[in-house]
């Protein structure tokens, strides 16, 4: 495995090795841009936060929080479906994968205007692409289990007539919206994932197609995050 993976790299062109780089580097960089970015201006993911720290703050003066045990299991709800839809995808990756070289290059080789090279880059991109959802799978997952984590908050918080102080309500807003904040953020990582996987599907066809492929996810990931319209309802 080892020598095929160093042989497999040995056969990457240049233009390979810049498609890789504007790739990881535009996706760990467009990552740590919006981060940045929603500090100070309005992004989707900050605006949504803000309502969900208003939500917990709101559950400190309900009597009865079926109506929050319901939305936290409604939201995290897409991040099981996602968690196990990638469970399929893994999967079958794995299967071509193991279906083993020549089936590999066959399975390629019919896909109209695909690019020709060797079976091990192929199996190289395969590879790509099963690391890239491996990792939207743990963001998901991460996800879920966080919601629960906010479950555990909203069930644990004390009944609304007891006597809270404002200081304590805003200290369990914060605690609680911040750890369906986080819950949110990991479903984000995981669905980023798989934006940046369609951009691989580029390599395939050739390495150009790749590096525009992954500038134009970015593009749309930042369209819809920092000017959407749905952003311009909710910060307004």
């Amino acid at each position: 495995m080892k020598n095929s993976l160093l042989d497999a790299l040995s056969l990457l062109s240049g233009l390979d090795w810049l498609a890789l780089l504007v790739f990881f580097g535009g996706w760990a960089g467009y990552a740590s841009f919006a981060r940045r970015r929603a500090t100070t201006r309005a992004s989707v993911l900050g605006s949504t936060n803000h309502e969900r720290r208003l939500w917990m703050r709101r559950t400190t003066e309900r009597e009865n929080r079926i109506l929050d045990g319901m939305v936290t299991q409604s939201m995290s709800s897409s991040p099981s479906f996602f968690a196990s839809t990638t469970i399929l995808i893994i999967g079958g990756l794995l299967a071509v994968i193991s279906a083993g070289v020549e089936r590999t290059e066959e399975l390629v080789r019919d896909l109209p205007f695909a690019a020709h090279t060797s079976a091990l880059v192929l199996e190289m991109k395969l590879v790509l692409l099963l690391g890239i959802f491996i990792y939207a799978f743990f963001r998901f997952t991460w996800s879920i289990r966080q919601y629960s984590f906010g479950a555990l908050l909203v069930a644990s918080a004390p009944l609304f007539d007891e006597p809270w102080s404002e200081a304590e309500r805003d200290a369990f807003a914060d605690r609680a919206g911040g750890v369906m904040a986080l819950a949110a953020e990991a479903f984000n990582d995981g669905l980023r994932g798989y934006y940046m996987a369609f951009a691989v599907v580029g390599w395939f066809f050739s390495p150009w197609v790749f590096v525009a492929a992954t500038v134009g996810v970015i593009w749309v990931l930042f369209r819809r995050e920092f000017h959407s319209e749905v952003l311009a309802l909710l910060a307004r």
